[in-house]
């Protein structure tokens, strides 16, 4: 299967795609597609590393599962495209950011503007079936993304990861902590945010990293 990906990081990744692993995830994902209604669309399910070159990686952030309600999820963690009301989850990023960086609430969920910064806005699972959170989970998303964490981890210097909640947390082991900046707090999510995630400072944190390691800060 011809693989519609940003150019760095179709040779980056060039032995993922020729896997067995990967070549029955494509089958059952075309098979998904057109059985079922899935998200995001087509177009979309490599959005995080299209608009995130591999050589522009500065920051990753990691999540789960796409958005399963339809016109919400575009291929970036946590992200909403415009016009969509911002998720709970994100409105307490937006809350954190405001909080550490004095930074005014924006009105759109729309996190392109970081992912052309150089944050890299990655779930485990790239496609989720509507109404139907991890339904893709288990079908070799997580082994293709845990190696472009790796690949990041193995072949770039001075990365921030960003690992909230639990689930992130255990990609801690992909990642070699003596070349980059592991962060580590609860999920966003209003069920855990509370437990630590408000006053976590990860935004000024990783801005300070970036400019010790020579790199430009985030606009966050």
């Amino acid at each position: 299967m011809e693989v519609r990906i940003e150019p760095s990081w179709k040779k980056i990744l060039k032995e993922e795609f020729e896997k067995e692993y990967f070549k029955n995830l494509s089958e059952k994902v075309r098979q998904a597609y057109l059985t079922d209604s899935v998200f995001p669309s087509p177009q979309f399910v490599f959005n995080a590393f299209n608009l995130c070159p591999f050589d522009k990686v500065k920051v990753v952030i990691i999540g789960q599962d796409p958005y399963h309600g339809r016109g919400q999820a575009h291929g970036l963690c946590f992200s909403v495209q415009d016009g969509v009301p911002v998720p709970p989850s994100l409105k307490n990023i937006y809350k954190e950011i405001k909080s550490d960086l004095g930074i005014e609430l924006p009105t759109s969920g729309n996190l392109e503007r970081w992912a052309k910064q150089g944050v890299l806005l990655l779930n485990a699972t790239l496609t989720v079936k509507e109404a139907a959170a991890g339904a893709h989970q288990g079908w070799g998303w997580e082994e293709f993304t845990d190696a472009a964490i790796k690949k990041v981890s193995e072949e770039k210097e001075g990365v921030v990861f960003m690992l909230w909640g639990r689930y992130a947390q255990n990609k801690s082991a992909l990642i070699d902590e003596s070349k980059h900046l592991i962060l580590k707090a609860p999920h966003p999510s209003p069920l855990s945010a509370h437990n630590g995630w408000f006053g976590s400072r990860h935004f000024s944190q990783a801005n300070t990293y970036l400019k010790s390691q020579g790199k430009d800060p985030i606009d966050w």
